[in-house]
């Protein structure tokens, strides 16, 4: 099994990172490799990867899911040829790092991650995720967001928000 594990630090709060990355099918704006990106329910994605003539298609299930920390992924292959992990943390005020974490075994989707090309694989996350930097950045605010949790493949039942507070407003007299 090949591991790949890149981190990038966004100057972006991590509610921010975190809610744009759960716009999968925003990715192909920013994320040369990625064509398109299908969401079928909230925890199953169809994606469409390239890098020159090569194409793949794969479903992926998220199997965990929470926000502002961490998205896991495995792809539904006629065996799970890969899985990742997308984590969030603060690295200061207005500050995120973003590390993207995947474990491939060679055919399939992960056919990327053999020896052969396993450099380039590597070098390709690292430029998606500048380039994903240089989005979030770019615009400042995220396009929409998925706030909610998935544990072990199942959606749960949205928490609420916390109430935000209010400021008491006096008539001056």
């Amino acid at each position: 099994m090949k591991s790949i594990e890149e981190t990038i630090e966004v100057a972006v709060p991590v509610r921010t990172a975190y809610n744009q990355w759960t716009q999968f099918k925003s990715f192909p704006r920013f994320m040369y490799a990625v064509k398109r990106v299908d969401q079928v329910k909230p925890n199953l994605t169809r994606w469409v990867i390239g890098l020159g003539p090569v194409r793949r298609e794969f479903e992926a299930e998220i199997v965990e899911q929470q926000p502002d920390s961490s998205v896991v992924w495995r792809s539904l292959e006629r065996r799970p040829s890969h899985w990742g992990e997308v984590s969030f943390r603060p690295m200061g005020p207005e500050r995120a790092g973003v590390t993207v974490r995947i474990e491939g075994r060679p055919g399939g989707v992960a056919g990327l991650l053999t020896d052969a090309s396993f450099g380039v694989t590597r070098r390709v996350v690292r430029v998606e995720l500048g380039h994903f930097k240089e989005f979030i950045e770019g615009v400042g605010e995220e396009s929409g967001a998925w706030r909610g949790a998935i544990r072990h493949g199942h959606v749960l039942p949205p928490e609420p928000e916390p109430p935000r507070s209010r400021v008491a407003r006096w008539p001056v007299g």
